[in-house]
């Protein structure tokens, strides 16, 4: 019975470990807030700032699985180039040795004092950055209390033998590596797995010689989830995941021989004698800032070899409705997903925008063309709107800090007058529909007006939306809009008495009429729709009446 209570406190060491390794990441990444998505946005085709740029966000986030899985993410939505991504993955294996280092320091006294001062700032932190501080102290205690308690754990049945006979075989280089991408690849975090190889290693189960191949295939294993997130993505997306387990296979290949014929187990345990988890961190270390010194330099070879494993199709739905920038596999980075959300809302901005201009286009030219476009693009615009609401849906059950859910209400409420927006440009086509069929005509004073409040709602709803996708704008820029908004509405009361003087004197039929005076009326309610988004951001709301005092 004593083994079963041992090898429950394992687990119970192992649930903690991973509690706290959440918790801390979490932390983190809410901490960095908009910092981290900044620094996402300066993806770049030069491969060493690309690596930067992994590294950083993988040391932030505490996982290479999740930041492999965002970049087959933004593969996937177009935002990036398979070329653009190798400098990332490179940097990402780097940046996953950050928590190794971390759980190689003797500080287990002290841990409880991380948990009490962490859980004190979480419950009386009146802000939400200082809960986020909080959070992440305690993660970090419970990660190191969890790993303490599993190391006395595994202590205790070494002693009895049941370890060593377990990992007996793994003296073996190449059994240590499958055992290692086994293990990686069911735990999904290289990070976690390392640290219960540092756990071993405490206890005196294993040796540097028999866990330095161990790490290779924690490496290796690490590259799975990619592969899972990529089920079901774009031809590109999968390609990430093809150069990810690329890039990692030839550093074990390569690696595996080179560890075997100079003493690098040997020369680690000489530099750090006195404790086992340095050396499993210094092992892992040496494999990825090694592998990235050797292949960083190949890296279009390698960008090249994947095209030819896994050869680009040309996508049959391009074409088709979809979206272009939202992907779940970014939820897991909550500020990247509310960025990607942003230029989704632009995107569906500048179609409504589209066909606004389509629509009168039409109009003008009585163009049947024009209005297939304008219905069909109207498709696309009201597909966007519920795909945005269920993403936001989403994104609002995740952590965010006041910005972001400040950003997100805002783009809910904009996609709904957007939608509006769209709403109406389809009407005003359904009203040149029935121009041509029925042959209507329009004086010229009609149309120079139809014309005039065109271009002025044309423009408002330009300066809005620039307005909405800056998140901001100067004072100058707001009187603007403001001044743009009240000209659409003056232009529709007046250009509606002109015409009903029009009608009564016989100039314009009843039929034509009502259409005119109808189209008036949908060119005014898109101007106050696109007015709205230019100030769905709550704040704003203070800049407008200082502006307009």
């Amino acid at each position: 019975m004593s083994i079963v209570f041992t090898l429950f406190k394992v687990l119970g060491g192992l649930g903690l470990f991973f509690l706290g390794m959440k918790y801390m990441g979490e932390g983190l990444e809410l901490a960095a807030g908009n910092k981290l998505r900044t620094l996402l946005e300066k993806i770049t085709s030069n491969r060493f700032l690309g690596m930067l740029v992994g590294l950083a966000v993988t040391a932030v986030i505490q996982s290479s699985s999740a930041t492999d899985a965002m970049v087959v993410g933004f593969t996937n939505a177009g935002l990036m180039e398979l070329s653009q991504t190798v400098g990332i993955l490179f940097g990402a294996k780097i940046g996953t040795c950050v928590t190794s280092v971390l759980l190689s320091f003797d500080i287990k006294s002290i841990v409880p004092l991380f948990i009490f001062l962490g859980v004190i700032v979480m419950m009386f932190a009146k802000k939400n950055k200082y809960k986020y501080y909080g959070q992440i102290l305690a993660g970090f205690g419970i990660l190191f209390f969890g790993m303490d308690m599993m190391s006395g754990a595994l202590k205790t049945l070494n002693e009895n033998g049941l370890i060593d006979n377990i990992l007996s075989s793994v003296n073996n280089p190449f059994v240590g590596i499958l055992l290692g991408t086994a293990v990686t690849a069911v735990i999904q975090s290289s990070s976690a797995s390392v640290g219960i190889l540092m756990a071993l290693a405490s206890a005196g189960a294993i040796n540097i010689d028999q866990a330095i191949f161990i790490v290779f295939g924690m490496n290796l294993g690490a590259t799975v989830p990619a592969f899972l997130s990529a089920a079901g993505a774009k031809r590109n997306a999968k390609q990430v995941a093809v150069l990810n387990m690329l890039i990692t296979l030839t550093g074990v290949i390569i690696m595996t021989p080179l560890t075997m014929l100079l003493p690098v187990a040997d020369t680690i345990q000489k530099l750090l004698p006195a404790s086992a988890a340095a050396q499993i961190s210094a092992a892992h270390i040496f494999f990825n800032v090694a592998m990235t010194i050797i292949l960083l330099p190949f890296a279009s070879l390698l960008v090249k070899l994947t095209q030819k494993i896994l050869p680009y199709e040309e996508d049959p739905e391009k074409d088709k409705m979809a979206v272009e920038y939202i992907d779940n596999r970014i939820l897991t980075t909550p500020p990247m997903a509310v960025l990607q959300c942003e230029k989704e809302v632009a995107r569906m901005s500048r179609l409504v925008q589209k066909n606004y201009n389509r629509a009168m286009i039409a109009f003008f030219d009585r163009d049947k063309e024009s209005i297939d476009k304008v219905i069909d693009r109207e498709k696309v615009i009201d597909y966007l709107s519920k795909e945005i609401t269920d993403y936001i849906v989403k994104i609002n059950a995740l952590d965010l800090d006041d910005h972001d859910r400040q950003i997100v209400a805002a783009m809910y409420s904009a996609i709904q007058d957007l939608e509006r927006i769209g709403d109406h440009a389809e009407n005003i086509v359904e009203y040149v529909r029935s121009i041509i069929e029925n042959n209507l005509s329009f004086s010229d004073t009609a149309m120079g007006e139809m014309r005039d409040i065109s271009d002025k709602c044309r423009s408002l709803m330009e300066l809005s939306f620039a307005m909405f996708n800056a998140q901001g704008g100067s004072p100058e820029l707001i009187e603007r809009i403001i001044q743009a908004e009240d000209s659409v509405d003056d232009c529709k009361d007046d250009y509606k008495q002109n015409h009903i003087q029009r009608m009564n004197k016989g100039e314009c039929n009843a039929e034509a009429g009502t259409t005119f005076l109808n189209m008036l009326i949908d060119i005014e309610r898109i101007g106050d729709h696109a007015i709205n988004v230019a100030f769905a951001i709550p704040n704003r709301q203070k800049s407008v009446i200082t502006a307009a005092v």
